[in-house]
């Protein structure tokens, strides 16, 4: 079978098998508020063999026109939380022009950068078991105690759990905290923690061509509590609008490197095709994800990253 070659990004490949992969990966991991970009990064680079800088700004694109679909649809059914959105976005962006600076100027190497793509899946993957276990030993608590009763808000089981009924109702919203209702229960988050977690992975995501806001839903759930359901279309939004601004920046640099022979600006073909896979991916699994408890998603999520991350730091120490 005769491929169809990317100039750009030197890759040569069938043309449907990008938007196909794509579509495949943002359906399952939009449900959970992440675009699918921290898998297909690695799907580029090992199965594609798109090695240079380029591939993050490309992997950016992805988000760029895949995200829209998913966020509409939240925002149809009244789960678009703007006030983490706007957070997440004031945080990320900043932290993504730094994370673009350090992945041109420290992390050209494919294989460096394949070990600092693998520490940051292990640290997400360990940050989601952390939240997993403590579920587990709650649930098992509660039922070995004979207690049937509603779990509390601070129950790991309310954040997992629940059926996302109904729109998000925000209650206050400044400089110091964010509160809102969702399902009849209350949850409130510091807005300056949030804030400067957001800084911390933009600089993350931006090096590692994810937006920033990726990294943010799970974040959500196992350290500040917030349910899943309600926090997935705020943490989409957020990776969108840091997307857009880090495909800029590659794209604005991207002279300055030209003369020293490194790829830097984003290959616009393939990074379309995978844009128009997650369209159609995202926004089938913002629709379906009311149907779909958090908790295997997020199940599924850790097997999969744990597994990217082990072939890429095993793949560094064999060589």
């Amino acid at each position: 079978m005769i491929g169809t070659y990317f100039p750009t990004s030197g890759v040569e490949t069938a043309w449907w098998l990008p938007p196909l992969v794509a579509c495949v990966v943002s359906f399952f991991t939009s449900m959970a508020g992440v675009s699918g970009a921290f898998l297909l990064l690695p799907f580029q680079m090992s199965i594609l063999g798109f090695t240079s800088p380029a591939v993050t700004p490309t992997n950016l694109m992805f988000n760029v026109v895949a995200i829209p679909s998913g966020v509409y649809r939240y925002l149809r059914e009244g789960r678009l939380l703007w006030p983490l959105a706007a957070i997440v976005v004031a945080g990320t962006v900043p932290g993504v022009l730094i994370g673009g600076y350090l992945r041109l100027e420290f992390l050209p190497d494919p294989r460096l950068f394949k070990v600092f793509v693998g520490c940051v899946l292990l640290l997400i993957a360990l940050r989601m078991v952390w939240h997993l276990v403590g579920r587990f030993m709650v649930t098992r608590a509660v039922s070995l105690a004979g207690n049937a009763a509603a779990p509390t808000d601070s129950d790991p089981r309310s954040v997992l759990d629940q059926e996302p009924d109904g729109p998000v109702e925000i209650l206050a919203f400044n400089w110091r905290h964010l509160r809102f209702r969702f399902q009849g229960r209350s949850y409130s988050a510091s807005s300056v923690g949030i804030f400067l977690l957001a800084v911390v992975v933009g600089v993350i995501g931006g090096a590692y061509g994810i937006g920033g806001g990726a990294i943010m839903a799970p974040v959500f759930v196992s350290m500040f509590g917030l349910p899943i359901h309600a926090v997935a279309g705020a943490a989409l939004m957020g990776t969108f609008v840091t997307s857009v601004v880090g495909v800029t920046f590659f794209q604005l640099v991207a002279p300055a490197y030209a003369q020293q022979g490194i790829a830097v600006a984003p290959d616009w073909q393939l990074g379309l095709l995978l844009g128009l896979g997650g369209v159609v991916g995202m926004y089938l699994g913002a629709r379906c994800q009311r149907f779909v408890p958090a908790v295997w998603l997020k199940l599924m999520l850790t097997a999969v990253i744990f597994f990217v991350a082990g072939r890429y730091l095993m793949g560094f120490w064999s060589h």
